[in-house]
């Protein structure tokens, strides 16, 4: 009974990943995922899943070509417009809500967008779990047999009952003597990652282009926190000067003076150098801006990336959100560095549907 309701679960869970699947843009675009965010799952809300079945009428109400009516007449009486609305009495559709582990959400995104695994770089001190051989136990598979102690077992007990022979040193294992190795999971070091997400608070920038920031870097998250066990995250905001601040801040801040993204740069490289050294760390650094900026700081900001910051980066992400309000010119000025730079990667993010094709060429480099 136990390993029928396993395989009907499995089943269903399987039902519920295609429904997200074939309706992962819906969910993005609108951050549902985000509001239901627990501690390890996330709670999708989705019409209801109902088994095929057959459903029947009331009994002696008729049916197929049974009534009044000519042919090409409609089924249902055409309504005449005229009478107050009435409440409903029949019922609608249901909201299931499901639970997903954060492995199972990246999971369904890397095969939606087909992205590659990333490959990690540098070993420290986040922690991955690896079984370790450390103990012995009575009992376990034959293939885990521990010869050795088994033996010396075996043998003290046909010495202790006055079975074993010198002449005849035969010694034979039965199952009280059989010793198995026994293992336990023990932290082992692996890759470490440290994510920064910059973003432009100045007045042009609207709540709407936020939330899709906020959106696009839950996404991101996701994927990355794939890879590694255990990622570190910087928000810097930026005017004409940049402050780090906690996730809360960096989504629901709003300035209203002028935009040098130099500032924001110039914040990253310290904190990368201070904290995330890149021969230990992963690092990877998404900027998000309407591309307003003054105008002289745009080849500083160039140069900041080319000498300081690409050559610390896995990635590079800029992302250009369409405001009323910004000019859009900055995102030129870092497309220029797509050639020589594999890992600098340039978007635009007009409105919320282009966030999936955004994520997507983000994450596809693999890095």
């Amino acid at each position: 009974m136990g390993q029928k309701i396993e395989q009907d679960l499995q089943r269903f869970r399987k039902i519920v990943r295609g429904k997200i699947k074939s309706n992962l843009s819906k969910y993005i675009s609108r951050g549902e995922m985000i509001g239901k965010k627990g501690n390890d799952l996330v709670s999708i809300p989705m019409p209801s899943i109902n088994t095929p079945q057959f459903r029947y009428g009331s009994k002696g109400s008729g049916g197929v070509g049974v009534g009044e009516g000519q042919p090409g007449q409609p089924l249902t009486k055409p309504q005449d417009g005229e009478g107050d609305p009435q409440a409903g009495d029949q019922p609608g559709g249901h909201i299931l809500e499901v639970d997903l582990t954060m492995e199972e959400l990246a999971d369904i995104l890397g095969e939606e967008l087909a992205l590659p695994r990333i490959e990690p770089k540098g070993k420290k001190n986040v922690v991955t779990e690896k079984d370790k051989y450390s103990s012995i136990r009575n009992v376990g598979p034959e293939s885990l047999r521990h010869f050795k102690r088994t033996y010396k077992k075996a043998l003290k007990r046909q010495i202790s009952t006055g079975t074993y022979s010198p002449t005849n040193p035969l010694v034979v294992p039965i199952r009280e003597d059989k010793q198995y190795r026994s293992w336990k999971e023990v932290p082992k070091p692996d890759a470490v990652a440290c994510v920064v997400y910059m973003m432009d608070v100045s007045g042009s920038m609207t709540d709407e282009q936020k939330e899709i920031v906020r959106i696009e870097a839950f996404w991101i998250d996701t994927w990355i926190k794939k890879h590694y066990q255990g990622v570190d995250t910087v928000y810097i905001v930026h005017d004409a000067v940049a402050h780090e601040v906690d996730e809360h801040t960096f989504y629901h801040t709003r300035e209203s003076g002028g935009t040098k993204i130099s500032a924001a740069y110039e914040m990253a490289n310290k904190i990368i150098d201070a904290r995330f050294p890149p021969t230990e760390w992963n690092v990877y650094a998404f900027h998000f801006s309407d591309g307003d900026n003054w105008g002289d700081d745009n080849a500083k900001c160039q140069e900041i990336l080319k000498t300081q910051l690409l050559p610390k980066l896995n990635l590079f992400g800029y992302g250009q959100v369409e405001s009323p309000y910004g000019s859009g010119e900055f995102f030129e000025h870092v497309n220029e560095l797509t050639d020589d730079h594999e890992n600098v990667v340039v978007t635009k993010v007009p409105d919320r549907e282009a966030i999936l094709a955004s994520i997507k060429e983000f994450l596809k480099t693999g890095r």
